[in-house]
């Protein structure tokens, strides 16, 4: 049994690392269904469950540490090659679905946790609220959702695994229906969104090593200032030290992308394994208790797409939407911004940059929404 800190972390940054490394040297196609980030936080909630360490001790001081100072800081670099005026000039009508693609995932969120409220637990709130940020941003922003409202550990198993499983399903039939969209189009009255469409796309950069420690050291340094200045600030409600803290760094962040640092290389690649390390060290705090609930959360993911998907279709109906515009914008939001790209691909390559540019408001705005769905769930399950 693991007793102490050291041993703890090289497991912890061990099991972070395999599963990314398995995906692009093997290529399996297992990792299309569950990608390596789930099977990193199956496989150390898995190690936790059999005893492998306690949490206890110095394990549990490293933990609580590790969390507190990491998910603000990963939530800073997520933020530094979003570009508020880049998103801004995709126009209104691109702008227009993004955000009726939010409503109605808002609306599902809401309207599926009324019908199931009678078999659902009384915290059941909580981990549909931190989907609802996954949803919208993606797992940092569900992390980030979870910290702020102080979801149990035990919990993120719930919304990890519906996350998972209704993903995989969502991207299939987008990817299927991508051919129906003469027809769609006629019907709902639109013209293709390739159309005359040109958006470049940020130039890629070698990482250096380098690179990675400064972003690492600037991110711990700006968690840390948002952590002291969120301790200065009124406390009501959801809006504790631990919300302030996450809001603060996204605020950060989003200032740094707007600077000249923003154009180092490196912010991408040290926040993708930061964001795995972060849910190794999460997992390794939860166990299986309460897991015979997870059908019921795979039921409710499953409700919350399907009443999305009928309603961003009216909403095409009655606003002229077009049928790939949508399934970008809907998968920019469950998919995040690295599936978001291959769907945009597989319409039209103009849609590429759309496709990536929509999956960044998503990070932006994730946090934000899944606190206001928190917020709405909370007070319906006590209402």
């Amino acid at each position: 049994m693991i007793r102490s800190v050291w041993p703890y972390l090289a497991l912890m940054l061990l099991c972070a690392g395999i599963f990314p490394a398995l995906e692009r040297r093997l290529r399996w196609r297992l990792f299309n269904w569950l990608p390596p980030i789930v099977w990193t936080y199956l496989c150390v909630t898995a190690l936790a469950a059999a005893g492998l360490w306690r949490v206890e001790g110095e394990i549990a001081v490293a933990q609580s540490m590790l969390v507190r100072h990491l998910v603000p800081a990963l939530v800073f670099l997520l933020m530094i090659h979003c570009d508020l005026r880049a998103i801004a000039a995709l126009g209104p009508r691109v702008l227009a679905v993004f955000f009726v693609t939010t409503l109605t995932i808002v609306i599902a969120f809401i309207a599926t946790f009324l019908l199931y409220r009678p078999w659902l637990p009384a915290d059941a709130w909580q981990p549909l609220a931190a989907l609802s940020g996954s949803w919208v941003g993606g797992t940092a922003n569900m992390i980030a959702v979870k910290q702020a409202i102080g979801m149990p550990d035990s919990l993120l198993a719930m919304s990890m695994l519906a996350d998972a499983l209704c993903y995989s399903m969502w991207f299939a039939l987008l990817f299927s229906i991508g051919r129906l969209a003469p027809a769609f189009n006629r019907w709902t009255g639109a013209r293709a969104s390739s159309e005359g469409l040109v958006v470049t796309q940020p130039e890629s950069r070698a990482v250096t090593p380098d690179a990675v420690l400064l972003w690492l050291g600037l991110a711990l340094a700006s968690a840390f200032a948002c952590g002291e200045l969120a301790a200065h600030l009124p406390a009501a409600g959801l809006f504790g030290v631990n919300t302030w803290t996450i809001l603060l760094a996204t605020a950060a962040g989003l200032i740094v992308a707007h600077t000249p640092l923003a154009r180092m290389a490196g912010a991408s690649a040290t926040a993708n394994a930061l964001l795995v390390a972060v849910v190794a060290v999460l997992a390794s705090q939860s166990n299986f208790d309460g897991i015979a609930q997870a059908p019921l959360y795979l039921l409710c993911g499953l409700t919350i797409l399907t009443l999305h998907g009928s309603l961003l279709v009216l909403a095409a109906r009655l606003f002229h939407f077009d049928l790939h515009l949508c399934g970008i914008a809907s998968l920019a939001h469950v998919g995040g911004v690295a599936a978001t790209p291959i769907l945009a691909a597989s319409y039209a390559r103009a849609l590429v940059p759309v496709g990536i540019l929509l999956a960044l408001l998503g990070y932006i705005l994730g946090t934000g929404v899944g606190l206001g769905v928190a917020a709405l769930l909370s007070r319906l399950a006590t209402g």
